[in-house]
């Protein structure tokens, strides 16, 4: 009888929670995750890292970067350690270019098949004219490289 009790609950667990979805404010969610509301995201900034020196990326959603002068450097981890990872970035000096890199995988223009070498230069609105479109970029990890874009803003 004992054993029909965990046979039992064996079939359950990966019967109804293997494709468990969840829902936040609804009782029918369409996705593994149906957020029926707001959906804040962790918000940091980080000062740049001298050159060989580069700050990690490894906290937070929306990065907010703070290059100083000779500390321009962030490093994003690894893609294949992290699939599907996002963060959304800005520089949010008005002087000096964030420098990107990362511990590994390429970095892709997302309206390109061809990578891009290191490092990606997130520039300042020098100008202060909205003509830098590298100010405000989005990177997503497809589990081996890094694609990034210009968000539509």
């Amino acid at each position: 009888m004992k054993s029909f009790k965990y046979l039992f609950l064996s079939c359950f667990f990966c019967v109804f929670i293997g494709n468990a979805q969840v829902g936040i404010n609804t009782d029918d969610p369409k996705s593994t995750l149906d957020i029926n509301g707001n959906l804040s995201l962790k918000v940091v900034t980080l000062n740049g890292g001298p050159g060989g020196s580069a700050m990690a990326i490894d906290d937070g959603t929306y990065i907010n970067l703070s290059p100083t002068t000779g500390n321009v450097e962030f490093i994003l981890p690894d893609a294949t350690a992290y699939p599907g990872r996002i963060y959304i970035m800005r520089n949010i000096s008005d002087t000096e270019t964030a420098l990107i890199y990362s511990l590994g995988g390429s970095f892709f223009p997302g309206d390109s098949r061809v990578a891009t070498a290191a490092p990606i230069s997130m520039t300042p609105d020098v100008a202060g004219d909205a003509g830098d479109v590298t100010k405000t970029l989005i990177y997503v990890s497809d589990g081996v490289n890094w694609t990034y874009g210009k968000l539509g803003f």
